[in-house]
């Protein structure tokens, strides 16, 4: 056995204490004087050759943990294979790291869109080879190195190399192949301590519990949708429906044996069923990486990865591919504002606080108990902005939904006083949350035009839906959570009180079109003990079903796009839980079934009439007939489309049938009654008059006035004969 070489002393003792940082300084093919060294690390070999294509030779051991060198009198031509211990393999030290310049730059600056192509494990064909490029960002560590099956998880195997003062480290390994499993192993610069982690940027993961990363070779997904997607850029959707049906992929539906749908089940029994109920979107709740079923999947450890309990990734392109062939957008359910706090993928990446703040008071969620990013931070911009774009251009999504927006833009968010530090300016804003906002949306609006972005944004921040050049956040839509929580708590009143509390149904149209609004009636009111929407419905019998059909109808008929939870439609009596099915037996008995036939034709009528999308963002597009009948807790209002299409809602929020009722009405003439909610049809009492006449008397400061009977706990959508091209006469027969 040789000795040390002096010259190697330093490094050869990084190397083999596993504490270094740049491998491709000692190994590979180095001139040395007139010669050339090959030095090879194969740690725990005996015996070791060198094969180039000339010749195959002894290296000699310069280190007995694995360091072995020959010298050559030129350099051999890469790449060249060792064989140790009889095994064969092409050493990944013969292909030299380097990714582009201009790439890492944006990447530091926060500016890399597309940092998904320069970090995380893609295989590629280097030198006619196969093999995998791994690269991450851990600017903490002292050495990185990458484990797998490859290598029997051994950190001391295949350190990677540094790229310069970016923080990325990099390493080439010929002959692995996809599906192979994988983690980084890194060595912490100040405490020496060795940690694992999943690689941040994975297309892939194992299945819970299990956590490690799997290498994902580039998908050949045959795409079929550009039609599709060349319409979208075109749409003017501000002026068109959008229903969304919001969606947690593992509760839906399930096998007997309690087992998920893969997307490629889940595609061919969901996309019929949400098309055949009028919805224009699907919104999926978050289906990024998460280790707990329990989260819904709004603790993401896999940012770039679709959670493996759903199957591979391109069976989520088949599901979002299945959907635009029907007509029916896709929407994800993204997470940016905060992951999980356990080790092993985001937290403490290198041994450091990277991806969080180090600051206390900034570093935890106060409410979930996860880590919040550090968006002042140049490349953990990079990283969320690439999240969003790697799925809206590798799995062709139609909008992001953004979670928890006030959680993001406040620093005092859920904190007392002294919990929190202010700004520079000495307020409360999150600045670097907002330029962040604002980059994703600019980001989303040139990329990919007609792709929509929504804020799940509680509070009264100004400008959510305002474009970032005039000033504002730039998103498409905000969640009206001010019209979902006063509706909710009107309609959980005995109707005896509601007469004292008519503001909370009215006040949302002071503010309707401050924002674009979406009304949403999410999964969030129908969990944690908060009960199903039926369930929050007072009275007995009939008439928790009655106002069910009345607040299914009060939603698809006020001014705003519109969301609804998987079970609404049936009206599920108990409360979603994710950790089963919905009870669709239940949705086969006449009383659910018949809330599902009313929100069909609600959502039909919601989607082919003008007026009642149109103007869904323009004050112009809706009309109080009567907003003050407090004493009888009734509503009138006409929605408005662009042109002359025009229609008339009235809703009765008590159990008492008003006959003789009257109301005044822009014209006289002719009514259809186009929906009524107290139709027996839908397991209503069948009151009302399918027609009824307005005569040219003034009511409500309107020319003419109609009497008829309104039924109770009901809404009715009138719609004036010259507009309804049904109920003309057929033209004469040729």
């Amino acid at each position: 056995m040789a000795s040390k070489m002096p010259a190697y002393d330093d490094h050869i003792a990084r190397l083999v204490e596993s504490r270094d940082y740049n491998p491709f300084g000692l190994l590979g093919a180095h001139a040395v004087g007139a010669h050339c060294e090959v030095r090879a690390w194969r740690p725990g070999a005996h015996t070791v050759a060198l094969r180039t294509t000339s010749r195959t030779q002894p290296m000699v051991c310069l280190h007995p943990a694995g360091l072995f060198v020959a010298r050559v009198r030129q350099p051999p031509a890469r790449p060249w294979r060792v064989i140790a211990d009889g095994v064969e393999v092409v050493d990944p030290y013969a292909f030299a790291p380097g990714a582009n310049a201009e790439d890492l730059f944006l990447f530091t600056q926060g500016r890399n869109h597309q940092s998904y192509r320069l970090l995380g494990a893609h295989p590629i064909t280097r030198q006619h080879l196969a093999g995998v490029r791994f690269r991450v960002w851990a600017p903490g560590a002292e050495r990185v190195s990458v484990v797998g099956d490859f290598n029997h998880w051994d950190g001391r195997c295949h350190p990677l190399q540094t790229l310069g003062e970016s923080g990325v480290w990099e390493l080439f390994i010929p002959g692995i192949a996809a599906g192979g499993r994988y983690k980084f192993e890194l060595r912490q610069r100040d405490s020496g301590q060795v940690i694992l982690r999943a690689d941040p940027y994975a297309n892939a993961a194992e299945l819970r519990p299990a956590t490690a990363s799997r290498v994902v070779g580039g998908s050949a997904f045959d795409w079929q949708d550009s039609t599709w997607l060349r319409a979208r850029a075109a749409h003017d959707w501000r002026h068109t429906p959008f229903n969304a049906y919001e969606l947690h992929a593992g509760s839906w539906l399930r096998h007997p044996d309690g087992r998920f749908y893969h997307w490629r089940e889940l595609a061919a029994r969901l996309v019929p069923y949400v098309r055949a109920r009028g919805y224009t979107h699907i919104e999926l709740l978050p289906i990024t990486e998460h280790p707990l079923d329990e989260s819904w999947g709004y603790q993401s450890t896999g940012f770039f990865a679709p959670s493996a309990r759903f199957g591979d990734p391109d069976g989520l392109r088949v599901l979002v591919q299945a959907c635009h062939a029907a007509g029916i957008g896709v929407v994800l359910d993204w997470v940016p504002g905060h992951f999980p706090a356990d080790d092993g993928a985001l937290a403490h990446f290198d041994g450091s606080a990277l991806y969080e703040h180090a600051d206390p008071r900034l570093q935890r969620h106060p409410d979930w108990g996860t880590s919040i990013f550090n968006y002042g931070r140049p490349e953990i911009c990079s990283f969320l902005l690439s999240s969003a774009h790697y799925w809206l251009a590798e799995f062709h999504f139609d909008g992001l939904r953004v979670d928890a927006v006030a959680s993001m833009l406040y620093l005092d968010y859920s904190r007392r006083p002294g919990e929190w530090t202010p700004n520079r300016h000495g307020g409360h804003e999150n600045l670097e949350a907002v330029a962040f906002i604002r980059a994703l949306n600019e980001m989303v609006a040139t990329d990919f035009p007609g792709v929509l972005t929504m804020a799940e944004e509680s509070t009264t921040w100004p400008g959510v839906t305002q474009s970032v050049a005039a000033g504002g956040l730039g998103f498409s839509l905000k969640w009206n959570m001010g019209w979902m929580n006063d509706s909710l708590r009107y309609f959980g009143l005995d109707p005896i009180y509601r007469r004292h509390h008519h503001a909370l149904l009215t006040f949302a149209q002071i503010y309707a079109y401050s924002e674009r609004f979406m009304l949403p009636l999410s999964h969030d009111e129908v969990v944690h003990g908060k009960g199903s929407l039926l369930n929050k419905m007072p009275g007995e019998g009939w008439q928790r079903y009655a106002n069910l059909r009345l607040l299914l109808a009060w939603q698809l008929t006020t001014p705003g796009k519109k969301l609804g939870f998987m079970g609404n439609e049936f009206g599920q009596s108990r409360e979603w839980a994710c950790n089963r099915e919905l009870d669709w037996a239940q949705a086969a008995t006449p009383a659910h079934a018949g809330i599902d036939r009313l929100l069909t034709d609600l959502n039909l009528l919601y989607r082919d009439l003008p007026a009642l999308h149109e103007l869904d963002h323009d004050a112009a597009g809706f009309q109080w007939l009567d907003c003050n009948d407090a004493a009888h807790s009734t509503l009138s209002f006409i929605r408005r489309g662009r042109g002359s299409a025009w229609l008339v809602v009235v809703v009765n929020f008590t159990p008492v049938t008003r006959a003789g009722f009257r109301l005044g009405l822009p014209q006289a003439g002719a009514y259809r009654t186009l929906l009524n909610s107290d139709s027996r049809h839908y397991g209503g009492s069948d009151l009302g008059a399918t027609h009824l006449q307005a005569h040219p008397q003034t009511g409500h400061e309107q020319p003419a006035c109609a009497v008829f009977t309104l039924p109770p706990l009901a809404a009715l959508i009138l719609l004036p004969a010259h507009l309804d091209a049904s109920a003309q006469p057929a033209p004469p027969a040729a």
